[in-house]
């Protein structure tokens, strides 16, 4: 099927946008739009707007946007063929036809549909009956309300070979082997008058039963657990034309839903996982079907958030399944989508951990998860010895491996950057004890100075959104500035790469601005320049005073001033902070100048470069503060 945009255009000119979120979502009239509190995050006073001449939704609080077709997507959790279906359907439009192959696959998949509904109702009336006992006592054992039980379907497989091919054999022998509800041991094939054929039997007998759903909330697979002894404890339908394990999650349908209230999605190992979680009032949990987190399971969760909580057993196994997810995401990787780790105490599952601690315990598990790169550089660090200079060669060249696998330039440019600081820190930081511990100024609520890694005593660093909005003139962060002066001071040579940048800087500070002037004045006249010969053409005076002060510092954040003998990273980290600084005042022009045609003109394009500025800009104050913090910072 080939839906054009004239197609398209027309589906949302007949949808009353309105009137489709008004169906879940309290909305008021102002003037010509209409508002209402934010559906994707918590607010109490309507910043949520609604425009149906134009067709899209906006929310000044969060940023949401889209039309609905993106409505349908985004808050209902629906693919984008299945919106749109519905949205049709409800608008009186015919779906464009797809070929005829298409079409039988359909109505294939309705049948489909149809028996594996029929399946769920069976086992669901098994678990109340005679034969269901000792799954109920199961679920009794643990812990599982009938609440839960209900919301999650269990029923039970009656340990015998033909009850449920019995129950269902109006939709005929093959359609129940299609949907792996029976097995053929002898395959589904006609057995062209072959006596000696053996038939086809229940795949499930004496399990505990929960149905796996897809995002609309249809069964599409089965998951059974033994009840008493056998081997295998679980076992999952095979792969179908409705249920390809590797691209579902369990508990899709639900976790949906709950993650635009969250923000957040948790994955863990099993179905028993979700459940225990979802109990506790964490319904945002979703599990991978008896394989490792496959490359189209983390782009669905990218779907609902773009750093979800993988949560894994702290016993080794757990810890593996961590690093393949970690290793299999980094190709994937793209700006803003990441993954995050938290995990749990060694021998205990999410159940397990709830019922010793209570949910307050998971919640702070999950608050303590770790980002993608640091459980990285963790299990790199502790995988091998690092004593020789072998094994730290090898260190280096695994960290190297590990962002030379990430597809996307600009992140694999920022893990590398990350892995150098790491390493160069681990190995070659400068170690000097100092003499005195200053004392705490202010009252007696002040943060007390602490050694940092190298020994030396530093004050307490204010928070880094604090520092970052202290900006002078032209979007420069001063401390910045007076780092890399005091770098280009002792290491003259480095001004002339850098002069035209340093040049269009525009400075707040005078005797700052002075200085810098007088640096690439000097590297103008001569190439070649040094710190003595520059400090000579300064001549006595204010200038002169605070590039001696500069020189005698050592307090300044930048690797120059760290006094190191590597001269590509003397060049690397200045190029950096250079081009930081200058870049602060073009995104606050091009932010400020994107967001008035926005406001002006609401369209989709004027929207989307506002979004992107405003990415760049963050990223870029991000990395303002970074550099901006103390001696400490890496």
């Amino acid at each position: 099927m080939t839906l054009t945009p004239q197609w398209l255009d027309e589906l949302r000119a007949r949808t009353s946008l309105s009137t489709l979120i008004g169906k879940t979502v309290k909305v008021q009239k102002a003037g010509r739009e209409y508002k209402a509190c934010c559906p994707f995050h918590n607010e109490k006073t309507p910043s949520f707007t609604i425009n149906d001449e134009k067709g899209f939704y906006h929310c000044f609080g969060c940023g949401a946007h889209g039309d609905a077709i993106r409505w349908m997507t985004d808050q209902r959790g629906l693919p984008f063929m299945e919106a749109v279906k519905e949205l049709a359907a409800t608008a009186g439009m015919e779906v464009p036809a797809p070929d005829p192959r298409a079409a039988k696959r359909a109505e294939q998949a309705k049948g489909l549909h149809d028996a594996m509904a029929a399946a769920q109702s069976f086992f669901e009336d098994q678990l109340g009956g005679l034969d269901g006992g000792d799954a109920r006592a199961y679920l009794h054992k643990r812990g599982i309300s009938d609440a839960t039980r209900r919301a999650f379907g269990f029923g039970y497989a009656p340990d015998a070979r033909g009850r449920l091919k019995t129950a269902l054999r109006d939709f005929g022998e093959a359609m129940l082997v299609e949907t792996g509800l029976l097995i053929d041991p002898d395959g589904a094939q006609p057995n062209g008058g072959n006596s000696n054929k053996r038939d086809s039997y229940d795949r499930f007998r004496g399990r505990l039963m929960l149905p796996i759903r897809d995002i609309r909330g249809r069964v599409i697979a089965f998951g059974g657990r033994i009840i008493g002894q056998g081997e295998p404890k679980y076992l999952n339908s095979p792969d179908t034309p409705l249920f390809d394990k590797g691209r579902t999650l369990y508990n899709i349908d639900k976790a949906s839903p709950a993650s635009r209230q969250t923000g957040r999605v948790i994955v863990v190992e099993g179905y028993m996982d979700v459940i225990a979680l979802a109990q506790a009032g964490f319904a945002d949990a979703v599990a991978p079907l008896g394989t490792a987190l496959t490359e189209h399971q983390i782009e669905r969760l990218w779907k609902m958030v773009e750093v979800p909580v993988l949560c894994f057993d702290g016993d080794s196994a757990g810890q593996k399944a961590a690093i393949r997810a970690a290793t299999r995401a980094l190709p994937l990787l793209r700006p803003g989508h990441s993954l995050c780790f938290a995990t749990l105490p060694a021998g205990q599952d999410p159940d397990d951990l709830i019922r010793a601690s209570g949910p307050a315990a998971m919640q702070a598990v999950l608050d303590d998860a770790q980002p993608l790169i640091e459980r990285l550089w963790a299990h790199e660090t502790s995988a091998a010895p690092l004593d020789t200079p072998e094994q730290k060669a090898a260190l280096k060249q695994r960290l190297r491996a590990l962002s030379d696998a990430i597809a996307h330039p600009d992140v694999r440019a920022h893990y590398a950057h990350e892995f150098r600081q790491r390493y160069d820190a681990l190995f070659f930081a400068r170690r000097e004890a100092a003499p005195f511990q200053p004392r705490a100024q202010g009252g007696g609520g002040a943060q007390r100075w602490q050694r940092d890694r190298r020994g030396n005593w530093k004050p307490p660093i204010p928070p880094a959104g604090t520092e970052a909005r202290a900006i002078g003139a032209g979007g420069m962060e001063q401390r910045l500035l007076r780092a890399v002066l005091a770098s280009l001071l002792r290491h003259p040579e480095q001004i002339a790469p850098h002069r035209e940048m340093l040049s269009s800087l525009q400075i707040a500070d005078p005797l700052l601005g002075q200085l810098l002037a007088a640096m690439v004045r000097c590297s103008l006249r001569k190439e070649t320049v040094e710190t003595q010969a520059l400090l000579t053409i300064l001549g006595q005076g204010e200038v002169y005073n605070m590039a001696k002060g500069m020189l005698r510092a050592d307090t300044f954040t930048l690797t120059p001033n760290r006094m190191t003998p590597d001269p590509d990273r003397v060049a690397r980290d200045l190029e950096e902070a250079v081009r930081v600084m200058a870049q602060g005042p073009e995104l606050e022009a091009a932010l400020v100048e994107a967001t008035r045609r926005f406001e002006s003109d609401f369209s989709e394009a004027n929207f989307a470069e506002q979004q992107r500025i405003r990415a760049l800009k963050a990223d870029h104050d991000r990395r303002l503060a970074e550099l901006a913090q103390s001696e400490d910072s890496i």
